[in-house]
């Protein structure tokens, strides 16, 4: 398994795949976020401020450890902090076109099949909490991400266009040569050509909105905070 560089993609267990990750940015404040839990107060640091909004040190440590549970792997929080500030952007688009959620029956599928990827339930488990994750945050994170990469699949697929030709490169320089490798049987184009067309447009979707976020990155104030200091 693995976690997109942001949420591009379109379910996570499409041709593509598709997980952005994601955790949910705090109202605009000046101060550290307060969280109450069992009746005591728990100060939530700024990690880092980008316009008139801030992430949190727990939207940081959440999708750190989201991360950590796909790949296995813990990704520097300057990097962990710009895809925040990379979903910021998508989800303030996205809100700005009034684009529908994903359903309750959406985000219940697409976590039955995250779990799955895991050898057992059980596992999964132990993962989760040993990462400090919880079943409804990871419900929430995966609502976001499909959230988020389905408006950038609605707003990037009609400019996609994959024509014949780049099907047929795809199966002869990257498709057929893989399964060989793998010693397994090439299908006929005919039989994939659907599938890898499907590919090639989620390639062409992820570099669009990728240059779309770096040229726009660019023109936002993004203040980072060093860890365990807020003004």
């Amino acid at each position: 398994m693995r976690a997109a560089l942001i949420p591009i993609l379109l379910v996570w267990f499409s041709v593509a795949g598709e997980i952005c990750t994601h955790a949910q940015t705090q109202p605009p404040s000046e101060a550290p976020a307060v969280k109450v839990e069992n009746g005591t107060q728990t100060i939530d640091g700024i990690a880092a401020r980008i316009e008139d909004d801030i992430l949190t040190e727990s939207e940081v440590r959440e999708l750190a450890a989201f991360q950590q549970l796909v790949d296995g792997n813990a990704k520097p929080r300057m990097e962990v902090i710009r895809e925040l500030g990379d979903q910021w952007i998508i989800r303030g688009e996205a809100n700005a076109a009034k684009f529908p959620r994903p359903s309750a029956e959406t985000v219940e599928q697409a976590y039955e099949q995250f779990v799955k990827q895991f050898p057992s339930p059980q596992e999964f488990e132990r993962r989760y909490r040993a990462a400090g994750l919880t079943e409804a945050g990871i419900r929430r994170m995966l609502q976001e991400q499909i959230y988020l990469s389905r408006f950038l699949d609605y707003r990037f697929r009609p400019a996609a266009q994959v024509d014949d030709k780049q099907v047929q490169a795809y199966y002869e320089n990257e498709f057929a040569p893989q399964l060989k490798t793998r010693g397994e049987l090439v299908p006929p184009l005919e039989d994939v050509e659907d599938t890898i067309r499907e590919v090639l447009i989620q390639r062409a979707i992820n570099d669009r909105a990728t240059k779309w976020l770096d040229q726009t990155r660019g023109q936002l104030k993004l203040d980072i905070e060093a860890q365990g200091e807020s003004r």
